[in-house]
């Protein structure tokens, strides 16, 4: 099941990262499994297609990985702090070193070989 963040819960799940006002502020992970943020809104045609296939990921990889969700239109400051200019981008956060964007919509096959290399799953 995924979760859809708000920036409260982003930084009680996620990081702070500078998200408390801190400049500079590295980012530490909190996440027990590595994460993939899909940043959408629910007007957008590529996010609806995407959408699914990120629900059957959410299936397929439970308790290895958690999908969040966050709506660049109620959380725009959430998504400011990340600079997402197009949508859907995904954020993928493994467990170890930095967050990687990508915008676009992939197809499956792309998004599960991305998620392996990034996250590591």
């Amino acid at each position: 099941m995924m979760e859809h963040l708000t920036l409260e819960s982003f930084k009680e799940k996620i990081c702070t990262c500078g998200l408390d006002g801190k400049e500079g502020a590295e980012w530490s992970y909190k996440g027990d499994l590595p994460c993939l943020i899909d940043f959408y809104a629910d007007w957008c045609g590529p996010c609806k297609r995407v959408a699914p296939i990120l629900e059957d990921l959410a299936k397929e990889f439970e308790g290895k990985v958690h999908i969040y969700k966050v709506d660049t239109e109620a959380q725009q400051e959430l998504a400011a702090m990340f600079g997402i200019q197009s949508i859907p981008t995904l954020l993928y956060v493994p467990m170890e070193g930095k967050p990687q964007l990508a915008a676009g919509a992939p197809p499956k096959p792309q998004l599960v070989q991305t998620m392996k290399d990034i996250l590591k799953i």
